[in-house]
């Protein structure tokens, strides 16, 4: 004779999974997603694959996600979350200039950019995202928008310090994040060619946008 599990009678219910191990399964599946995506592209991604990938059974990951849209919505806010959880929203020193500002903090969070994944995540929308609007859709909403209110708020305290020509940056922040976006999208594009230093680039767009912006010495 074997054991088998008693019967479920009146008084007895089945227990569902913990809250951790929901958690342990959907992070599972992040991971996978991530990889996937960046290793084939969205479009060819299966979901049965990412399942696969992570461990589990195929019908696993839809209990967790309804489809390939609302998985990489996951994928780049979980990126997005690395990213903000290593390092909080940097504020300028009193009376330090937003040049210098700019060039004490920027380092760094490109360093996170790169690492955090977010960088190979540029590459996936920009390949995939005029096909597949509801990718650059979520990279718009989740990374891009957030980062261009914080460029607004630094262009706001450069122009009222007299450092910037008023509205140009705060009405077009994406200047800001131009030479960046650029230079990440070179380097990957041309592999073969020279790679171009992504903080020289930035530090030289500094001193153009500073020097191009600043009130004239009267």
């Amino acid at each position: 004779m074997t054991d088998a599990p008693p019967p479920a009678g009146p008084g007895r219910r089945r227990r569902g999974p913990s809250p951790a191990k929901t958690a342990a399964t959907r992070r599972a599946l992040v991971e996978a997603g991530l990889a996937l995506f960046l290793d084939t592209g969205y479009g060819a991604t299966r979901m049965s694959d990412v399942a696969l990938r992570a461990g589990l059974g195929k019908g696993t990951i839809y209990l967790h996600f309804s489809d390939k849209a609302a998985l990489f919505d996951a994928v780049v806010r979980e990126v997005a979350l690395r990213t903000r959880a290593q390092r909080a929203l940097p504020r300028p020193r009193p009376n330090e200039p937003t040049r210098d500002f700019l060039r004490r903090v920027v380092p760094p969070l490109l360093g996170l950019f790169r690492d955090s994944g977010l960088s190979r995540v540029i590459l996936l929308v920009a390949s995939e995202g005029a096909r597949l609007p509801e990718v650059a859709d979520v990279y718009r909403q989740v990374i891009i928008d957030p980062v261009l209110r914080i460029v607004v708020l630094y262009a706001g305290r450069a122009e009222r310090r007299g450092e910037l020509r008023a509205g140009p940056l705060s009405r077009h922040p994406l200047i800001m994040v131009a030479p960046v976006v650029v230079t990440t999208l070179y380097n990957t594009l041309f592999a073969g060619a020279a790679p171009v230093d992504v903080l020289a680039t930035f530090d030289d767009f500094l001193d153009l946008l500073f020097a191009a912006g600043a009130k004239s010495p009267a």
